[in-house]
């Protein structure tokens, strides 16, 4: 059985560049929001069910999902989004259970962004959370997305608070700091989990 830390964090806190710190350490790193693209390519279970719902021309030419159609479509419709949900978070969570038990690393990373939103830190045996002040996480967001800080903030009041997350984490990152500090601390706690990692063969 391989080691599994759960990775998460609020928006623009910079989930992705720990994950991108730790991959260099070749940990098979294993991200939800991959994982909800695979299973809805074409010939899958997921965009055939969509497809029927929604009709064909919820694809694009090239027999892909059209998403900005989609999201056009749940945004105004509670019970099609529930439906959505309810269809491809079963799959998502399948799949990412299966990548874990194909994973080849001493320990793997399992990064899902609303992982305690979703009570999904139940699938990793340790939580890493990465933590921002908000002030930090408004003006990455702002700059990274070109959007309004007011847009930021409503996003921020749909996900976790920042005590929620703290609560339920093993092990902070704070990312405040440089992007140096940042692999120093990575690189500690890769050590760390190499060490715990151990107990799980």
């Amino acid at each position: 059985m391989t080691m599994v830390v759960g990775l998460t964090g609020g928006i623009g806190s910079g989930k992705s560049t720990v994950a991108d710190l730790f991959a260099q350490y070749d940990i098979d790193i294993i991200d939800a929001d991959v994982v909800a693209r695979e299973v809805v390519e074409p010939g899958t279970p997921g965009l055939n069910a969509i497809a029927d719902k929604l009709g064909s021309d919820i694809l694009l030419t090239d027999g892909t999902l059209n998403r900005s159609k989609l999201r056009e479509a749940i945004f105004n419709d509670n019970s099609l989004k529930n439906w959505l949900n309810k269809l491809l978070h079963p799959m998502i969570r399948e799949k990412m259970q299966a990548d874990i038990t194909r994973a080849q690393s001493p320990y793997c990373l399992l990064v899902i962004p609303l992982m305690v939103e979703n009570n999904l830190q139940t699938m990793a045996h340790r939580l890493l959370v990465v933590d921002v002040d908000k002030k930090v996480q408004i003006a990455r967001t702002q700059h990274r997305d070109q959007v309004n800080a007011e847009h930021v903030q409503k996003i921020l009041a749909a996900q976790a608070s920042r005590d929620e997350r703290l609560a339920a984490a093993d092990d902070v990152i704070s990312n405040n700091g440089d992007s140096s500090e940042l692999a120093t601390k990575v690189a500690k706690l890769h050590q760390q989990y190499l060490a715990m990692s151990l107990q799980y063969k």
